[in-house]
């Protein structure tokens, strides 16, 4: 399979690119008919890329680029079922997790879409009766609170999708006298905060790992099993109070867990994108209700049958899978902010960091061939207006950032403030619109000058510009729109790899440290012990760092 750079167009881009590098965006953002060629919608998502550097002589190439490195047929491959994940010979469908019972999704000319039906309705049912009261915990008492333990992809989309909806009215109604809490890092801080003002007698835990041998997540759900027993001071409390999202149901059923209470998904599942699995909608429908969810899962659906089946000129997750491709591979910009114009989205950025980064981060193609190019891109973000005070004096006048904006229509909380000019979400919103434009067009030396700027602060106050960003408007931030905001990212991101000739479905990269992890916990189990420990197997650094360690511990 050929890399980017064996594509016939490759070389034209190079080239194009060094042009638009040297064409500033106050040029390419006066022609009209240029702006309005760099747009597309979706169902009222309107995507604005007119603020990229790029022109729709660019947009043409990247386009002939897609044709050439066979990106439909990659896309239609992977919602196919065939093993794309060449390296653990598995298919990719997390498209499957939101299938309408009447689509056919095969893996091994088999159906699997009635097997994922069959699991959300095991859920629905599940979340129906701890939500009515009709499985109760241990003592009698109704389960009003959650903890949830997992840790990346078992973690970040659900915690994404949890505050996206907690202040959303219809969701915020349904989850009211609730709570729900995630447990992921084994630093025991963690655990405090998530049992802090907590009652064993009232709540359900749910252990999320599909092998149940994630060394963090096993030692965190021993941990909290600890704590259920010293409060109910019996095992068989376990299994009114303990279910978990897992394949392995000999170390669940060990774990004293009901084989009954084990909701399970499939190989084809990649954790990062598992929140349309058990590992996400198992918590986010005890917690809201199906109503709810269903709305949830519906959204991303619908972004998976317009990724499926629209045009590429107009597929919004093709659009700014492409861009970023250009930003990162032509144009050489290794970060891209993601700056969402809305408080709930506060882990969005989270999540969508290891969805990119953890599948992207590669340096050999599908092939085995070193990349003669940069792929992969560092993530980071914020919601608005926050970050606007923390890191955008760096996107201003620092490093170029290409920037994701993301900003709602309607919020989930409409205030007024009597006298005020506008309402609060017209203000936050008037930044929304407003730091596109400050990043394209900057501000000169000379209009800072006419301003009677001393001339020694001329230069201070001088903005460059030409930083590149794209817009996303949405309706509002419900849950079939986070639903689809999820899955247009998730999208963005294998039309990536597809493009780099990548694999993004593996993730190598995580297992060396957790190698080594093991040889330094043995270290410390020996010395802790005050037996001899296998010292040649460390280096003399990390040995002199472990002895600080061990002697202030």
């Amino acid at each position: 399979m050929p890399t980017l750079a064996d594509a016939p167009s490759y070389g034209a881009a190079v080239q194009h690119a060094a042009e638009m590098k040297a064409t500033h965006l106050t040029t390419l953002l006066s022609s009209d008919d240029r702006n309005s060629q760099l747009a597309a919608e979706f169902q009222g998502i309107f995507l604005d890329y007119c603020r990229q550097k790029v022109a729709p002589e660019t947009m043409r190439l990247l386009l002939q680029l897609a044709e050439e490195m066979g990106l439909a047929n990659k896309i239609k491959a992977m919602f196919a079922g065939q093993k794309i994940n060449v390296t653990e010979n598995r298919a990719v469908l997390h498209v499957a997790l939101r299938a309408r019972p009447d689509q056919v999704i095969e893996v091994d000319g088999k159906n699997v879409v009635p097997e994922v039906h069959a699991v959300l309705s095991r859920m629905k049912k599940f979340a129906h009766q701890i939500r009515t009261g009709e499985w109760v915990g241990y003592t009698g008492k109704p389960l009003k609170d959650v903890i949830c333990i997992g840790i990346g992809g078992s973690y970040l989309g659900p915690e994404f999708v949890y505050e996206g909806l907690r202040t959303d009215p219809e969701a915020h109604t349904a989850s009211h006298g609730r709570r729900l809490r995630f447990l992921a890092n084994v630093d025991p801080i963690d655990v405090k905060r998530a049992l802090e003002g907590f009652h064993a007698e009232t709540t359900l835990i749910i252990i999320i790992s599909k092998t149940f041998t994630t060394a963090e997540t096993m030692l965190n759900a021993r941990t909290i099993k600890e704590w259920l027993l010293r409060s109910l001071h019996n095992e068989a409390a376990v299994s009114r109070h303990m279910v978990a999202v897992s394949t392995n149901i000999s170390e669940t059923s060990a774990f004293g867990i009901n084989p009954d209470n084990v909701f399970g998904f499939w190989d084809w599942v990649g954790g990062r994108f598992s929140v349309c699995s058990a590992v996400g909608i198992l918590p986010l429908a005890v917690h809201f209700g199906w109503q709810v969810i269903s709305q949830f899962l519906q959204g991303a659906n619908a972004m998976d049958d317009h990724f499926k089946t629209a045009a590429f000129s107009e597929n919004l997750p093709v659009l700014m899978g492409l861009v970023s491709v250009w930003n990162a591979s032509f144009l050489d910009y290794p970060c891209h902010a993601i700056l969402p114009y809305c408080q709930a989205l506060i882990r969005f950025a989270a999540h969508i960091q290891q969805v990119t980064m953890e599948s992207n981060g590669k340096r050999v193609s599908i092939d085995c061939i070193e990349l003669p190019y940069q792929c992969g891109e560092i993530d980071f973000g914020e919601p608005g207006t926050n970050g606007q005070h923390s890191f955008y004096q760096l996107l201003h006048q620092g490093r170029t950032v290409p920037a994701d904006f993301i900003g709602f229509c309607r919020s989930q909380n409409p205030v007024i403030v009597a006298n005020d000019p506008v309402p609060n979400h017209d203000e936050l919103m008037s930044n929304f619109f407003a730091q596109p434009d400050a990043l394209a067009f900057g501000k000169s030396a000379d209009l800072v000058a006419a301003e009677g700027v001393p001339p020694e602060l001329v230069p201070h106050k001088t903005f460059p510009g030409d930083k590149p960003s794209l817009s996303l408007l949405f309706p509002e931030a419900n849950a079939y729109y986070l639903g689809c905001l999820l899955a247009l990212y998730e999208h963005r991101t294998a039309v990536q790899g597809f493009m780099w000739s990548i694999n993004s479905f593996d993730q190598w990269g995580v297992e060396l440290g957790k190698v080594l992890a093991k040889e330094i916990r043995k270290y410390l189990a020996a010395k802790r012990k005050d037996l001899p420990a296998e010292e040649e197997k460390l280096p003399a650094a990390t040995r002199r760092l472990l002895g600080v360690y061990l002697s202030q511990a």
